[in-house]
């Protein structure tokens, strides 16, 4: 514990500083980790979420966030870790670069086209994922919505939680309507169950429940 005094007030001030990890690697997602019983956030990498999809080329849905979770377990679940702290985020985790067995963690799962670097947060691997791009290796041969963006659609309500049902049934000041995707207003359109609102997983089952079909 470091501390910062203020020789205006004579107070001094405790600030915290997170230690080093090191410890065996359980798998959150696949940029979130355990390690020794702290739940660390991988530094400047993005992954889709745990319930994320993406899309094939032929436009087949494909749950692309829980396939990634799958493959950074399959190789780091178990092994151990160094996790160098950078940084503590919003949710108290700890953001730290990650070392297995002399491999930057970080690097490898962009590289493998697991992950998005994360220049927000950092241009550590920028490179290597502009490589795997080029090389189409996994993310990079879906049709994939950015992680940070699918978060904040899916916060206001414009992401279904059941991927198979993803008509929105939308009351407005004119009536209960609900909109397919392909409408004009469909992206723009979030669903708030509190005010009654609801997702439908078909045409029939949203008139069925009262609504009418957009216009548009």
């Amino acid at each position: 514990m470091l501390r910062i005094c203020s020789v205006l007030v004579l107070l001094c001030l405790p600030v915290f500083v997170q230690a080093d990890v090191r410890g065996p690697v359980i798998v959150i997602d696949a940029d979130t980790l355990d390690v020794a019983g702290t739940r660390v956030r991988l530094h400047a990498i993005d992954a889709p979420e745990l319930d994320q999809t993406c899309e094939t080329e032929f436009g087949t849905t494909f749950d692309c966030g829980a396939w990634v979770t799958a493959q950074v377990r399959a190789r780091f679940e178990g092994r151990q870790a160094h996790c160098a702290a950078r940084d503590t985020d919003r949710y108290g985790r700890m953001v730290a670069a990650c070392v297995v067995d002399g491999v930057d963690m970080g690097r490898d799962i962009v590289s493998a086209g697991w992950a998005f670097a994360y220049r927000r947060y950092g241009m550590d691997y920028d490179l290597d994922e502009k490589a795997a791009f080029v090389a189409d290796r996994g993310l990079h041969g879906l049709r994939v919505q950015s992680p940070a963006w699918f978060r904040k659609t899916r916060a206001k309500g414009r992401i279904p939680p059941n991927p198979a049902c993803r008509i929105k049934g939308n009351i407005s000041d004119n009536g209960r309507i609900f909109h397919v995707p392909g409408q004009a207003y469909y992206e723009q359109t979030g669903i708030v169950e509190a005010r009654g609102e609801q997702w439908f997983c078909s045409a029939d089952e949203a008139h069925a429940a009262g609504w009418r079909a957009a216009r548009r």
